[in-house]
């Protein structure tokens, strides 16, 4: 069952917010034929630091390894944290040089990079790109000068997480009509989720509740329903650790568990395992057991590409910091056997960003989990979380990687009034920001944030429109709207 979240006052700074935005075309390193590229670069800002996003597009002949330069025009930008590429600075000239697994580029491909920095006095977008030793020069070029000799191919190996800015370009058009089969392997680029077309999607659908309590409520009739009726995206299991839960029965959730991830799998569903801790709030408390969990399970799934790991559902009564040691210890498991799947990790304050302790997403983007192709959880519920946690949301995103795992209608308790206002505000910023949820829950538990009404699960009255709660017609209305993968 839910819990309430203590609600905090929130105390954030002003952020501020750049967008830009340049077509600047390149020769690329073919010698003997013109070539060209073409150039786009995003920025969002906040004070004392950035996310610079970089596209690149091959005009001309096909590449095969490839160097971009760049230059600050500001002393005080610095390069941090990057992604699909390895960075190097000296002074204000940045070198950023592909990986294995993007370095090809066939004529017409993009591919995007990206990076964390920071900056003082002032943040104007970077100069003077170079690719592979040609100057920019805002035309298409035959040959490069003697100087400009294309250097060779770099032996960077490939990132495991994948993780990469998503393409502008056009994506491949989706084979097979279920969201696994258009999408396929999922990985973080910048602060997005993104599919096998390396394309920004939003992931919608619905949590369990306790899959110690409802199991008659996930079955092969409920998820066909849920992905042939409700369009859903995605079905989050809530395997509770505590409460009746996995520490009774290690090996019998665990299978429980891989159960419905096959499942899901077999509607084209992606499924979230959640290690759904909530009491105590210090998720180091069941270290040990999620380490055997997590090994288990990846080791189990480690060839589907449908599951996302949630390892921490949502801390309360710890630091940030207590959060980050716990996951940096999780997710090498999961990553010796897992290599290439999301992992989202949980956040202080219920998994508030820290903002029903009277904090915000600073504390995480100062102190980053030290792993790559994560994401941050965030949760929240309409009644009880208003403006000043979307607030927070609407700035982070253009900070962090976010995934509402959970989110309901109704008061943090789980039950009240279904708040339709709040919601639609809510799941409109989502929306907007390409955030993925789940609802809470597809249950038929006598709690208004329930999808069904008591009873349905029993009856097996999964299409029958009665059946639904005011949440559930509500929610369903939102997912059954046509994705855009």
């Amino acid at each position: 069952m839910k819990v309430l979240h203590k609600r905090g006052l929130l105390a954030v700074g002003a952020a501020t917010a750049l967008a830009v935005t340049g077509i600047i075309v390149l020769p690329a390193v073919n010698a003997s034929a013109a070539s060209g590229c073409r150039v786009a670069y995003t920025a969002n800002s906040w004070p004392g630091g950035f996310t610079g996003n970089i596209t690149i597009t091959n005009l001309g002949d096909a590449v095969n390894g490839w160097t971009l330069g760049f230059t600050f025009p500001d002393a005080g930008q610095k390069i941090g944290q990057g992604w699909s590429a390895t960075y190097s600075q000296s002074g204000t000239a940045v070198t950023a040089r592909s990986m294995d697994y993007n370095g090809a580029l066939a004529t017409g491909a993009s591919t995007g990079i990206g990076f964390n920095g920071t900056w003082t006095g002032a943040n104007p977008s970077p100069t003077a790109f170079t690719l592979n030793g040609v100057t920019c020069t805002g035309t298409v070029t035959n040959t490069p000068t003697p100087s400009q000799t294309p250097s060779k191919s770099p032996s960077a190996s490939p990132s495991p997480s994948r993780s990469t800015s998503p393409s502008t370009s056009p994506s491949t058009p989706p084979q097979g009509g279920t969201p696994l089969a258009a999408n396929g392997q999922l990985h973080v680029c910048g602060v997005n989720l993104c599919n096998q077309n390396n394309k920004a999607i939003q992931l919608r659908g619905m949590s369990t509740h306790g899959i110690q309590w409802f199991a008659s409520c996930v079955n092969n009739a409920s998820v066909s329903a849920l992905a042939d009726d409700w369009k859903a995206d995605l079905l989050r299991i809530a395997m509770y650790v505590q409460e009746q839960g996995y520490e009774t029965n290690p090996s019998g959730f665990t299978n429980q568990v891989n159960g419905y991830v096959d499942l899901a799998e077999s509607k084209g569903l992606y499924a979230i395992i959640d290690f759904h801790t909530l009491t105590p709030g210090d998720p180091n408390y069941n270290l040990d057991r999620a380490k055997t969990f997590f090994a288990a399970v990846s080791a189990r799934n480690a060839n589907k590409k449908n599951v996302i790991y949630e390892i921490a559902n949502e801390p309360n009564g710890v630091t940030w910091q207590q959060i980050k040691t716990y996951a940096e210890q999780v997710i090498p498991v999961i990553r010796a056997n897992d290599p290439d799947a999301v992992v989202i990790v949980g956040t202080r304050g219920w998994s508030s960003l820290g903002v029903s302790n009277g904090a915000d997403e600073n504390e995480i983007v100062s102190s980053p989990v030290n792993a790559q192709n994560i994401m941050y959880a965030f949760h929240f519920y309409a009644a009880s979380h208003t403006d000043n946690y979307r607030t927070v949301v609407s700035r982070a995103a253009g900070r962090l990687p976010l995934f509402v795992t959970e989110f309901g209608t109704v008061s943090a308790t789980g039950g009240g009034n279904v708040d339709l206002n709040s919601s639609t505000a809510w799941l409109d910023l989502l929306d907007s920001k390409k955030i993925s949820y789940a609802n809470w829950t597809y249950s038929d538990a006598n709690e208004s944030s329930a999808a069904f009404n008591p009873g349905t699960c029993a009856a097996g009255s999964w299409t029958n429109p009665s059946s639904l709660s005011t949440s559930g017609a509500w929610v369903r209305s939102r997912i059954r709207t046509a994705d855009n993968f």
